[in-house]
């Protein structure tokens, strides 16, 4: 109870040093006395109270009631009213201001010890009410626009597949094998973008509601990486993904589903924001302690101002133009990489490139850290 911080507010003296008396003898802090609406809203700013005791009949231009209202108001501490009587038309004003009680003078040590008690838990209810109506408001918003963005951007890829699709329908025979090929291509690129959309948003649905775990395996790191890298160079023509790696470093303990989440959004993004093509490399190396995953590609490159939010959801920067995205990959690396209790960092220039490093403990056999 002693960190329970109190200001008064009453312009008799000797009232107000008989009730701080009472407040330090059940176990409160008496911050200040003042006696007036001006100077209590003034403290109350420089100290922040957790309650503050307030007499209705005060000195100054204001009354207890009005300068309540002003700290509920700009501050949000609860007040609690003194007074020496309790006319109808006072407690209905008072009731207004979103007071948390009120306590007759003279005082009772029984009576200002429940008061206080009840005005604290109320506020503190109803702080628990308002921060989880401003979850709940922020969690419908980002649904909202998560829905209307996933939206917007498949509809660029289904407008590819239906396009490429009615030509192969209607003109095929006029076609040649090569843009035979080529439409084809669009179809497949196109279906890998939705699919690439819908595991983003699984996966994020599934870190939102705290169901995406960390279960390390035992793991041939080397030929994970290569067989994800093969993978990605087989839906590229464009650009030539190299590998390169410590034999020592193979062998080791990660979660394999949140590693293919880290190396696949990165490997992912490197392609797609390189769209002129050119070199995209993934590095391996590691020790005892640690492995050490980094991706480097010639890409557009990612803008200073942009770098600071490259982890939140929903973030594009201003220079992908009509690269397709939903904003959510990068913000799925760094929580696959929290769960490891590893590390991320990015080094970018504009149109020269991007590296993204990942360093992730490495674990024993008993799925303990290393050391």
């Amino acid at each position: 109870m002693s960190d329970t911080k109190i200001l008064i507010v009453e312009d008799e003296l000797l009232i107000a040093k008989g009730l701080s008396r009472k407040l330090k003898k059940l176990g409160y802090t008496v911050i200040d006395i003042v006696s007036s609406g001006t100077k209590a809203i003034q403290r109350a700013t420089e100290v922040k109270p957790d309650l503050i005791l307030m007499d209705i009949v005060i000195k100054g231009d204001i009354d207890g009631i009005e300068t309540a209202t002003q700290i509920h108001e700009q501050l949000g501490i609860p007040v609690v009213y003194l007074t020496a009587y309790a006319d109808d038309q006072t407690l209905d004003r008072a009731e207004t201001t979103g007071s948390y009680g009120y306590i007759l003078k003279p005082f009772k040590d029984r009576e200002l010890h429940a008061t206080i008690k009840m005005a604290l838990k109320k506020h503190q209810q109803q702080a628990d009410v308002q921060q989880s109506l401003l979850k709940t408001q922020v969690f419908s918003e980002e649904k909202s626009q998560l829905l209307s963005m996933v939206a917007h951007d498949i509809r660029n890829p289904l407008t590819t597949i239906q396009g490429s699709s009615e030509i192969l329908q209607y003109y095929q025979h006029k076609l040649t094998e090569e843009k035979q090929v080529k439409h084809f291509e669009r179809i497949q690129f196109a279906i890998d973008n939705i699919n690439q959309m819908l595991e983003d948003i699984l996966i994020l649905g599934k870190t939102g509601a705290r169901k995406l775990s960390f279960e390390p395996i035992p793991l041939n790191a080397l030929a994970f990486c290569q067989s994800i890298l093969e993978q990605f160079q087989s839906t590229t023509k464009q650009h030539q993904l190299t590998f390169c790696s410590q034999k020592e470093c193979s062998q080791t303990y990660l979660d394999g589903k949140l590693l293919s989440h880290i190396l696949a959004n990165l490997l992912s993004n490197a392609i797609k924001y390189s769209p002129e093509g050119g070199n995209i490399h993934l590095e391996v190396c590691g020790d005892e302690q640690q492995m050490i995953f980094r991706v480097r590609d010639q890409g557009i490159g990612i803008p200073p101002e942009y770098q600071a939010k490259l982890f939140e959801q929903f973030e594009r920067a201003d220079n992908v133009g009509k690269i397709p995205g939903t904003g959510l990959g990068l913000c799925i690396v760094k929580q696959a990489v929290d769960l490891h209790q590893g590390t991320i960092t990015m080094e970018s220039e504009l149109g020269v490139g991007t590296t993204f490093t990942v360093v992730l403990p490495v674990l024993k056999g008993d799925g303990e850290m290393g050391s």
